[in-house]
């Protein structure tokens, strides 16, 4: 593996990662490596190391058939995981390979930590999802927020295999959010019912963005499902509470 093709940053230095449970943060089409880790100074810190990594095309760059791989080397003010039209349709193909890409890097540093997590953003999300249905078994837990679920037909996902391990998933957005189109809400959330331990929150206001109450309860699904402490609020009660 090239380790110069890779974009991450920390929460924490070298030296105090080992041992601890990686949180990798996946930003949003046209961001980069450190939008989401401004979120984890209001995360739990405690044993939990939070990563920020940069996608690996320039936004805007379109995807070629021919196509080996997700990666293309090139400085640009944001950052995309796999092209994307206005209707946010994509070749399977290229999210296929940009999976690929993170995983690639997640193995080449899972021994390092005592678990993997994924938090995802918008089309952060969409890779984040797709990356636990390639590889059932692998993470420990799943964070979308303001995203989907790549609604695609693929011998890549396992979804069958991925309903067996019970997989903790927290899904946050506003029912307002006028960037993701509601058939891909609605197969997110037949996914998540289907396949994983998941709960879904709405965050009015929130827009296609990440509300203050919403950092507060993705703090305690980490503490909950990734440190294994007593919860304060059961995740069913949040849900309960915003209407769901």
């Amino acid at each position: 593996m090239s380790e110069n093709k890779y974009v991450v940053e920390y929460s924490r230095p070298e030296a105090e990662r080992p041992g601890t449970h990686l949180v990798l943060l996946l930003h949003g089409y046209g961001s980069q490596e450190m939008d989401l880790l401004s979120l984890a100074q209001h995360l739990p810190d405690e044993n939990i190391t939070y990563a920020g990594m940069r996608a690996p095309q320039p936004v805007g760059h379109q995807f070629s058939a021919d196509s080996t791989g997700a990666y293309i080397p090139a400085d640009a003010p944001g950052y995309q995981w796999y092209p994307l039209n206005q209707s946010l349709e994509s070749d399977i193909r290229a999210i296929e390979q940009a999976s690929d890409y993170v995983l690639e890097w997640v193995e080449s540093q899972a021994d390092t930590y005592a678990s993997v997590s994924l938090l995802g953003f918008s089309q952060g999300m969409g890779i984040a999802t797709s990356m636990v249905r390639h590889a059932p078994g692998r993470f420990k837990a799943l964070i979308g927020l303001s995203g989907y679920a790549v609604p695609e037909e693929t011998d890549y996902f396992h979804d069958e295999e991925l309903k067996k391990t019970e997989l903790p998933v927290f899904f946050g957005r506003d029912q307002e959010d006028p960037v993701i189109p509601q058939d891909y809400v609605n197969y997110t959330y037949d996914w998540i019912r289907k396949y994983t331990d998941g709960i879904k929150v709405l965050y009015a206001g929130a827009g296609h963005g990440v509300s203050a109450m919403e950092v507060r309860h993705v703090g305690e699904f980490i503490e909950v499902k990734i440190l294994g402490k007593e919860p304060v609020i059961r995740a069913s009660k949040v849900a309960e509470a915003a209407g769901e």
